[in-house]
């Protein structure tokens, strides 16, 4: 097995949002905010290199939607999927699985492209892998969270008939080395994709660890749907991360590809960060 980054770019967003309740006091010392309170965030992918598959957990945030769209957030940064593949050797052509964490819309916005008038799936070779709770979530969304939720990310995936669902069941198996974990917090049933690679524990965050920034447990997001069930999952996969010593692989942090946890007088702090080739 190999595992490799594939950056998608940047975008940005507010940091009240992103931090939530913590003021910007605070916060802005890890994630400093320009002009217009924005602050900068990756859209970082992985690829699974495992035999003869090739899974990419999420797709970022495409290229599909108009430039109004786009005009909110300020995408930035040389790094496309297409040449962050490329890099690896790879074509999109190549990928096998398509391993969606949650349906947001920086999350699976490249998993369709427009072609003409249509839209259709981007990695035409791939099954397409989300779970029944949160296709439903995502497809009857709340009124709070339905702007992050568009129809043209996601009923092409199922109208396509790539679309398969993993039953929601903490540590259902995926593959022999990697198993899938869940977190209701954020948006229900968003999965995280845990890999036993090279005698380690990799644990794929999405949005329960944006950054190494948000690692204080009251720094929960605003678009967290229920926060008080996202701060109860953060410390308990804080203290499972300390004990079993997992690297954390961070899908939204601008610098930090990947971080271990230590337990300090002060709580639980970051240990070391790194990037993904240096495992």
């Amino acid at each position: 097995m190999k595992l490799h980054t594939i950056d998608t770019g940047f975008f940005k967003l507010d940091g009240g949002a992103m931090f939530g309740v913590v003021p910007k006091s605070l916060w802005n010392k890890t994630n400093p905010a320009d002009a217009n309170n924005l602050c900068t965030w990756a859209m970082r992918c992985l690829l699974i290199e495992d035999g003869k598959r090739l899974i990419l957990v999420d797709t970022g945030i495409g290229n599909k939607q108009d430039e109004k769209f786009f005009s909110h957030y300020y995408l930035h940064g040389d790094a496309t999927m297409d040449s962050s593949l490329a890099a690896k050797g790879f074509h999109r052509d190549d990928v096998t699985d398509v391993f969606l964490t949650h349906l947001h819309f920086d999350h699976v916005g490249g998993a369709v492209i427009r072609s003409g008038e249509k839209l259709l799936p981007a990695f035409k070779n791939a099954t397409y892998w989300s779970n029944p709770q949160h296709w439903d979530w995502a497809v009857n969304p709340n009124d709070r969270e339905k702007a992050s939720f568009l129809k043209d990310n996601i009923l092409p995936i199922q109208q396509s008939g790539q679309l398969k669902f993993i039953d929601a069941i903490d540590g259902v198996t995926f593959t022999d080395d990697i198993s899938i974990r869940f977190a209701y917090g954020h948006t229900d049933a968003m999965m995280l994709p845990q890999i036993s690679y090279k005698g380690k524990q990799v644990l794929y965050m999405a949005d329960l660890l944006p950054s190494t920034g948000h690692l204080p447990l009251p720094y929960v997001m605003a678009y967290d749907m229920f926060p008080l069930k996202t701060l109860t999952e953060r410390k308990a996969y804080w203290n499972e991360a300390v004990e079993k010593g997992y690297i954390l692989y961070l899908e939204h942090d601008p610098i930090n590809e990947c971080c271990t946890l230590q337990q300090t007088e002060k709580g639980i702090k970051v240990k070391e960060t790194f990037r993904l080739d240096e495992i």
